[in-house]
């Protein structure tokens, strides 16, 4: 991402990026003809890859690469739901080979053992092959999370608040159907829209085009409706000082009974250079008229969504930290290594008592051998089409 910061490469970079986005697209309506996969095991799936990715202290590319290139694949080829969380943990190995240093890569031993053994370490090895051959080894994907971090550097400089809080919208969308024909660009700036939004921010005009107006209020509809099906393992997540406490700020803008409206948006604009060069077009879905975040309620909630003086240094495109889980998650490594771009756990003490009296949902357990994962048997023989 450096040459994105390089006027002379930019606009080469960006125009590759666009292209090879509209490559690498998965489709709905082919995964909808999975005879066993259904919808509702994504959600699983990814709560499962998050873990992991969490606990490797992965790069945050690696997770959206790592869903990408499942989806791509179970749009090629059939895959039964035994051999579902296989494909995910071939895909995610695959993906941190592209994106992360060699040290933070799982090894297949550490894969076998989160699958709680129902896989031989055989079959991961088979499966990233198979993978690789299936998507012709076009790894490369500009992910969202990609995209975001250059929209943040082209025009004014976002802050760390409003990238932590699209940064939670953001990996929302990982969880839903809905949001896979959409292109990652329009993800990234419809998330990074709805979070200006939310923090009474000024509008970007060169990025408001028809389909963002439209994700963003999907998104809204979806906090406004579901905000109690959020997954807990992303709620946790975000809900440490290291990411501005993204996810508590959502959860009480939204109870509060605030929604997203765009032709009610007043603020001053800021004329931003935009990921496409294209006028602004207004949505044509109709968005739910509300009044936006006042400058009060941004000054209430900013001394407690704060950080505090003891804090790590955040930088402006922070990585994938490791939350104090409890002894009991078999997820909690012990012993990580702390890289330059991965910040120290944050201690017990930084949790305010606004946070742990607001009693946001338990983390969901990891998965135990899920009955459509996996077999009964120990180990799963690798479907071969």
């Amino acid at each position: 991402m450096q040459n994105l910061l390089e006027l002379e490469y930019r606009e080469d970079v960006k125009g590759y990026m666009f292209e090879m986005e509209g490559k690498t697209t998965a489709s709905v309506d082919l995964i909808d003809q999975q005879p066993e996969l259904q919808w509702y095991m994504r959600p699983y799936l990814v709560d499962f890859l998050i873990e992991i990715h969490q606990q490797h202290r992965l790069r945050p590319e690696t997770l959206y690469l790592a869903l990408n290139i499942v989806d791509r694949y179970v749009s090629k080829r059939i895959v039964f739901k035994k051999h579902y969380q296989l494909v995910g943990c071939a895909a995610l190995w695959i993906a941190a080979k592209f994106e992360d240093a060699k040290d933070r890569v799982p090894t297949v031993p550490e894969l076998c053992q989160m699958c709680c053994g129902a896989y031989d370490e055989s079959a991961f090895i088979q499966m990233e092959g198979h993978v690789l051959s299936t998507i012709n080894w076009v790894i490369g994907h500009p992910t969202t999370e990609s995209w975001l971090r250059l929209a943040c550097v082209t025009g004014p400089m976002e802050e760390q608040r409003t990238q932590h809080v699209a940064r939670f919208i953001m990996e929302i969308t990982l969880f839903h159907k809905e949001y896979i024909p959409f292109k990652p660009s329009e993800l990234a700036l419809a998330s990074l829209l709805l979070a200006r939004f939310m923090l009474g921010k000024s509008r970007r005009i060169l990025d408001e085009s028809e389909p963002v107006l439209r994700i963003a209020a999907m998104l809204d509809q979806h906090l406004a409706e579901h905000l109690d099906a959020v997954s807990p393992i992303v709620v946790k997540k975000y809900s440490f000082p290291f990411y501005s406490r993204a996810s508590t700020f959502v959860r009480e803008w939204f109870l509060s009974g605030r929604r997203f409206s765009y032709y009610d948006w007043s603020h001053p604009t800021t004329p931003a250079r935009g990921l496409k060069h294209s006028p602004a077009a207004p949505s044509s879905v109709a968005l739910v008229s509300s009044s936006p975040a006042t400058s009060s309620s941004r000054s209430s909630s900013s001394s407690d969504d704060s950080c505090d003086e003891d804090d790590p240094c955040e930088p402006h495109t922070p990585l994938t930290p490791l939350p104090p889980y409890s002894t009991s998650d078999p997820f909690t490594a012990s012993s990580v290594p702390r890289g330059k771009e991965n910040p120290p756990r944050p201690p017990k003490s930084m949790l305010s008592s606004r946070e742990a009296v607001m009693q946001l949902p338990a983390v969901r357990p990891p998965l135990n051998r899920a009955s459509w994962e996996m077999n009964s048997s120990p180990a799963v023989p690798l479907y071969r089409p």
